[in-house]
């Protein structure tokens, strides 16, 4: 066989030199998980247009706790394709919002008059929790996405928890400081045993306040993990068994080794994780989840909860 010429033999050793550092970058590079964050349907701009929004709080705690990559998911209704969300998403956080769920989802009695609702929103977050938690994609569910994952899986809704005799006022202090707005509200029962006595290492910690709905009845498949002073229901954890047809045997804690992670808290850890243990491990939890779901999939293999 003739000599290569010079430059022709050049090229092949620079090129065979190319793929051999973009295979050692390929394989040191850490690849993030990718986080979707549900959106609302709100009106911005003089003329009043439709976007799908959500707050900067979530994007940040997953920029700077959780280590994922943010990827809004618009409240698209109908055209929502679920499947291939969750072909791509390696976890969900389910954000709060001033809408509430519609009565429909829950057969409950029609909202009072001006109550903000979201249909298109619930048009995609009620069928994408039932397929994430099939899926065994980690679910972690705040204030509105808390009510929705109790409204996927078969539970209803109070509406208005402040008109319920011996309960406390938990919606939003009308105050121009978000210090106060966001600031310490109740305490909280920790259950003990469970995936929120897990993080916060005792059975009393306090909480922020910023919501009218509650949980009425508890779905199937949603075990309680913490509770307010009046008996509202505030944290949850999804057990295998659930509505949406989760493997493994019924009681099952789909937050153990080998199944999903699906948790659920009704306040807003997005607001004080930077000041607050708890708010943080919230996040830092679900991360681990995250990444363990992303890393099990490259590998072809189901998903792996945090421990």
């Amino acid at each position: 066989m003739p000599a290569l010429p010079k430059d022709d033999a050049k090229g092949l050793l620079f090129a065979a030199k190319l793929e051999d550092d973009l295979v050692n970058m390929r394989s040191a590079r850490v690849v993030k998980p990718l986080i979707g964050i549900s959106c609302c349907t709100k009106l911005f701009g003089v003329f009043g247009m439709a976007n799908h929004a959500a707050s900067d709080t979530y994007v940040r705690a997953t920029d700077e706790v959780i280590g994922g990559v943010p990827v809004l998911v618009p409240a698209n209704g109908p055209a929502a394709d679920i499947e291939t969300l969750l072909d791509r998403l390696d976890g969900i956080i389910l954000t709060g919002s001033r809408s509430n769920v519609q009565p429909l989802q829950y057969e409950g009695p029609d909202h009072a008059e001006g109550t903000p609702e979201d249909p298109a929103r619930d048009g995609v977050t009620l069928p994408l929790i039932r397929a994430a938690i099939a899926r065994g994609v980690p679910v972690l569910a705040i204030c509105r996405g808390f009510q929705e994952l109790n409204v996927a899986l078969g539970g209803s809704l109070h509406q208005r928890l402040q008109d319920l005799p011996d309960r406390i006022d938990h919606s939003t202090p009308m105050q121009p400081s978000a210090r106060v707005r966001q600031g310490k509200a109740h305490r909280l029962r920790v259950v003990p045993g469970g995936w929120l006595h897990a993080l916060a290492g005792t059975t009393d910690i306090t909480v922020n306040s910023l919501h009218n709905q509650g949980i009425d009845r508890l779905a199937p498949g949603l075990v309680v993990e913490g509770v307010a002073p009046d008996g509202t229901i505030e944290a949850v954890r999804v057990v295998a068994g659930s509505a949406a047809g989760s493997a493994g045997s019924a009681g099952e804690p789909i937050c153990g080794a080998g199944g999903g992670y699906a948790v659920g808290v009704q306040w807003h850890p997005e607001y004080d994780w930077r000041t607050d243990a708890v708010s943080r491990a919230i996040f830092e939890h679900f991360g681990a989840a995250a990444r363990r779901y992303a890393e099990a999939a490259r590998l072809g293999g189901v998903s792996i909860a945090a421990d």
